[in-house]
């Protein structure tokens, strides 16, 4: 393969369509999240690799949690998960649930019946009753067209005291290609990523405390832009709105390629360079705060509270 699979650190409420990410086609997230996949993009799982490492800063093992679309988040990630919480119990959420429960080995829920056409529906997939400690959510959260409807998601299937771990791309991803896409006068090659300070934010917005947010970039290398594009389909699809709305044809991929041959950016030896940014967080559920309401205070009360000022 072209491309390089040792990719160098270079730094270690519900909503509604109101809260949609600007430039993102909500139709074509659907279609990329909804593709059936029996394999996980090996960027995925390096990725998640990387998160499994974090959970050592939790002083408590989880002792249940939830992969969120294990296939496109790393089946490898999931059995290392796995091994390392041997007494956890564990629920898969996945819109084609039949194949993740296959690829993941783990038993169907009680009440999912693969006949039913509604058997992608968040109930049949992961128990909303059975709230877990830890929900893990890995590269599917920059394709989501309403992230905040989705961490509301999120929060509900946490059980108090519980945490929430994602990663997605952030902001610097595909720099490169959009260098060379905006010299060439196209649209954008995908649509623009949120920044790991505006996810912060969303966290807390949607019932979440002490998010923890933090960064990497990874450089990935390749010997031609043939293995570069290909790799790339791995990893995802253009989802902007702003895209070329039609089918393209071999003569748009000839020049797609030649473009980035001629102006890509590259290593001193050589190779095309690709930068991938990976935004990691993490935040609790805390205990709900008690409402504020009105106090009561009887009038003889505050008789005897004036009597004793003045005396």
């Amino acid at each position: 393969m072209a491309g390089s699979r040792r990719p160098t650190a270079l730094n270690p409420s519900p909503s509604d369509a109101s809260d949609a990410v600007p430039g993102l086609d909500a139709v074509a997230c659907a279609r990329w999240l909804g593709l059936p996949r029996q394999n996980s993009p090996w960027l995925h799982e390096e990725v998640a690799g990387r998160m499994v490492e974090r959970l050592q800063w939790f002083r408590e093992p989880p002792t249940s949690w939830l992969h969120w679309e294990p296939v496109l988040g790393g089946l490898q990630a999931h059995a290392r998960l796995r091994a390392a919480l041997p007494q956890a119990g564990c629920q898969v959420w996945s819109r084609d649930l039949a194949g993740a429960l296959a690829a993941t080995r783990e038993p169907a829920p009680r009440s999912w019946n693969p006949l039913r056409r509604s058997r992608w529906v968040e109930p049949l997939a992961a128990d909303p009753q059975r709230p877990v400690q830890m929900l893990w959510a890995n590269m599917g959260l920059h394709a989501e067209p309403q992230p905040q409807h989705l961490i509301a998601r999120w929060h509900a299937h946490i059980a108090t005291g519980g945490f929430l771990m994602f990663a997605c791309l952030g902001p610097d991803s595909l720099q490169e290609l959009r260098s060379v896409w905006a010299a060439e006068g196209w649209p954008a090659p995908t649509h623009g990523f949120t920044d790991m300070h505006d996810w912060g934010d969303m966290l807390v917005h949607g019932g979440f405390a002490e998010p923890v947010m933090d960064m990497e970039r990874l450089e990935l290398t390749y010997g031609s832009a043939v293995g570069l594009v290909g790799e790339l389909r791995g990893f995802g699809r253009n989802l902007s709105a702003g895209r070329f709305a039609a089918c393209r044809g071999r003569g748009w991929r000839d020049r797609m390629l030649a473009a980035i041959e001629a102006h890509g950016p590259r290593t001193a030896d050589g190779r095309l360079r690709l930068t991938v940014e990976i935004v990691y967080g993490h935040a609790f559920k805390a205990a709900p705060r008690p409402a504020r309401g009105d106090a009561t205070v009887p009038l003889d009360t505050l008789r005897e509270q004036l009597r004793q000022r003045r005396g």
